[in-house]
């Protein structure tokens, strides 16, 4: 796609008119805004960009007395200033509520897999050494590798002390990013790069695979052996293998799989699924979970039941390798996004099992909204604070149940509809 048809798409989908349909008659001078409003908004940004610079003055020795040396901070702090785009992407992050469908289009499309077997054979040697050295399968970390950067195309620009005082400096999760900062200014002191290299996402993740700054410092190796923990080379070495020694710490087993799609036998207990129930494949088997060939999965290692869109969706067996991946991400669909492109990009096929296409994950709002409507109707999730653990699951499972649908715990749009 052309950088034009890119920019044309991304204004229809943002709901822009296309220049071409534009009524050519009019101007396309912009309107001058009132004097008043632009005379405020300026004084408005001279005032928060004094009291930046005061932040960072009063930073400063608490990061000399975190150990940061004063060349440092002279380097690193020198000219910084408050970066509007990094508060403007992090006061409009929106919940994710994509389908575990549309997610899977998204993180296994064709052009990820296209471009992920390439990606595989360009760095086969490099990702066979890492492979042999941390004992973590090298087609997961070319799938990390894959989601976080789109296979280094999109590293993120962003200087990365810029953006972590900022947010730091903005106070929304202030010690969080403080905490960062010094971090970031610690991979300084230790040579590893410079603040011009120094660059990532607006929120100060880093790198061909996208590390925080203490995830780097706990866990990011210097594989070339160059004496630095490069992660934003083009050469992907250092990040390719900072990521197969985190999952390895974690206690990744080589040869696992993340998960296997299976079939459920007709009047499946749904009270069984979830990682609180941990079977051998065989013991699984003789409860009628099968692999789509009909025969046993084979005994890798325990495995629960995963359904990521409830039971109109496709089942799985997943294994200790698909909770290892969440500890990159916390999320469900990240693990089988990495876990399916991992299968795609070593030529396994896609998932068998459909995805209903009238549903969608909930946002924080509506699984509120759940609990609150469950509990009033009788069925108590024992406290209403937007997370589906085992007391709102075991609710909305007595819920289906009334009603006659499958009991299968999925908080999605669909149930929340039936309750209104």
């Amino acid at each position: 796609m052309s950088v034009k048809s890119l920019v044309l798409s991304l204004a229809l989908l943002a709901g822009a008119t296309p220049l071409a349909a534009q009524d050519v008659t009019s101007s396309l001078r912009p309107k001058p805004r009132p004097a008043a409003i632009t005379v405020a908004a300026e004084r408005e940004a001279r005032a928060r960009d004094a009291r930046f610079r005061a932040w960072i003055a009063a930073f400063r020795p608490r990061a000399m007395a975190a150990g940061i040396p004063a060349r440092v901070l002279d380097l690193a702090l020198r000219d910084l200033a408050y970066n509007d785009h990094v508060i403007a992407r992090d006061r409009r992050q929106t919940e994710f509520t994509k389908s575990a469908g549309d997610y899977l289009e998204i993180a296994a499309s064709d052009q990820r897999i296209e471009n992920g077997r390439a990606a595989f054979a360009r760095h086969s040697a490099t990702l066979e050494r890492i492979e042999a050295h941390y004992g973590v399968d090298k087609q997961v970390v070319t799938a990390i590798w894959g989601l976080e950067s789109a296979y280094g195309e999109r590293r993120g620009e962003i200087g990365v002390i810029e953006a972590l005082a900022t947010l730091a400096f903005d106070g929304r999760r202030g010690p969080f990013f403080e905490a960062q900062l010094i971090e970031a200014l610690r991979i300084l002191d230790r040579g590893d790069t410079t603040p011009a290299r120094m660059t990532g996402s607006w929120a100060g993740a880093m790198g061909h695979t996208q590390f925080i700054p203490t995830s780097y410092q706990a866990y990011a190796v210097d594989f070339t052996g160059d004496g630095r923990r490069d992660i934003w080379d083009e050469d992907p070495s250092d990040a390719l293998a900072s990521t197969a020694a985190y999952l390895a710490t974690f206690g990744w087993i080589k040869g696992m799989p993340w998960g296997v799609e299976v079939t459920l036998p007709a009047g499946f207990d749904y009270g069984q699924v979830g990682s609180k129930t941990r079977r051998m494949p065989s013991d699984w088997a003789r409860a009628g979970v099968l692999g789509l060939e009909g025969r046993p999965v084979p005994d890798h290692g325990a495995a629960y039941v995963l359904l990521p869109a409830g039971a109109r969706g496709a089942a799985f067996l997943a294994f200790k390798n698909f909770d290892v991946i969440k500890r990159y991400n916390n999320s469900d669909l990240y693990a089988l996004g990495v876990g399916h492109l991992s299968d795609r990009i070593t030529g396994g096929g896609p998932i068998q099992g459909g995805w209903p296409k009238d549903d969608r994950a909930l946002t924080r709002d509506e699984r509120e909204e759940l609990q609150r409507r469950l509990t009033a109707q009788g069925f108590d999730t024992r406290g209403i604070d937007g997370r589906v653990g085992p007391a709102t699951t075991a609710a909305l499972q007595a819920y289906q149940r009334s009603i006659g649908e499958v009991p299968d715990g999925n908080a999605s749009f669909h149930i929340l509809t039936r309750l209104r």
